[in-house]
């Protein structure tokens, strides 16, 4: 499970990011917890934390199907699709 390392990402991006996948996407936290993205309950932990500013501000998520790991990491460096 190595990911994709993201930097001040939009979370409402990140969701609109997740409900589009096919395959499973995880967050993986500082702490070393596995949070599946897909899940309510972690949408709802993860948006608290973001409440602040609206971002992520680090965090590594990795996605089971690889072609939507890479267009994340397109969507971070570019900040579009």
């Amino acid at each position: 499970m190595d990911g994709v390392q993201i930097h001040n990402f939009d979370f409402n991006k990140l969701m609109e990011f997740v409900a589009e996948t096919t395959g499973e996407v995880y967050m993986k936290t500082a702490e070393g917890d596995v949070l599946n993205l897909k899940s309510r309950l972690t949408q709802l932990l993860v948006l608290s934390g973001a409440m602040a500013q609206g971002t992520i501000e680090e965090a590594t998520i990795v996605c089971q199907n690889k072609d939507e790991e890479s267009q994340l990491f397109r969507m971070n460096l570019y900040g579009d699709k």
